[in-house]
This record gives C-alpha cells, sequence and structure tokens, in this order.
C-alpha cells in the first residue's frame, strides 16, 4: 500500500487517467492510423503488410507455390 507522498501522486495519476489526459488517450488514434498504413492485402490468407517489399517476402516465403501477383513481379 502507498502512504503519503505515494499516495496522493497515485490518486493524482488516477484522476488525470480517468480524465482522458493519460497516456491511452489518443490509443484509438492510433489504431486507425495504423490500420491506415496496411494497405496491401495478400489475396491467399489476407494477411496486411505496409509496403510491397514486405508483401513480396511474405508472399514468396509463405506461397512458394501460389502464381506471384503482378503487381509484384516488378518489385
Amino acid at each position: 500500500m502507498a502512504r503519503g507522498q505515494q499516495k496522493i501522486q497515485s490518486q493524482a495519476k488516477a484522476k488525470e487517467k480517468a480524465a482522458g489526459k493519460g497516456k491511452g488517450h489518443n490509443l484509438h488514434e492510433h489504431k486507425k492510423a495504423a490500420a491506415k498504413a496496411l494497405t496491401h492485402v495478400c489475396p491467399v490468407c489476407k494477411a496486411q503488410m505496409p509496403d510491397p517489399k514486405t508483401f513480396k517476402q511474405h508472399f514468396e516465403n509463405k506461397h512458394p507455390k501460389e502464381p506471384m501477383p503482378e503487381d509484384l513481379k516488378d518489385v
């Protein structure tokens, strides 16, 4: 149990977090930005990747028997 000054600081921190000023305040905005960054979707397994290079590596490693999509051949 916290005593004295620690208790006061803990209560102030809890009150600030409850008011929406804590670390998790912009959590929803971060999730939206992260989802927006994942633009490439694998047609086989529906995994999402942020850039074509990662997408090509994923496709070569996870789906070697599948034909390469046209948009990945020039990457």
